[in-house]
């Protein structure tokens, strides 16, 4: 079993920046604020012990690979 890994905002705007999507400061900020209904476009959560907003690195990357997964199952022939 991997042991999940826990980055902040920063880390996560470098992991995404590492896989060919660049986001600004505020993007990132954006994506993981809470929208009028209280929720994020990505599965960011607030660290009970640092306050901080935290996602786990398999799923950032999982959220961007099913994006692209839909996007070629849409493709039309």
């Amino acid at each position: 079993m991997d042991i999940p890994t826990y980055i902040t905002l920063s880390e996560a705007r470098n992991e995404l920046s590492s896989i060919g999507v660049v986001l600004s400061d505020r993007q990132i900020k954006r994506a993981a604020d809470k929208d009028a209904q209280g929720k994020r476009k990505l599965p960011f959560f607030v660290d009970p012990l640092t306050g901080t907003l935290k996602i786990e690195k398999g799923a950032l990357v999982a959220a961007y690979r099913k994006l692209q997964v839909e996007a070629e199952n849409n493709l039309q022939e």
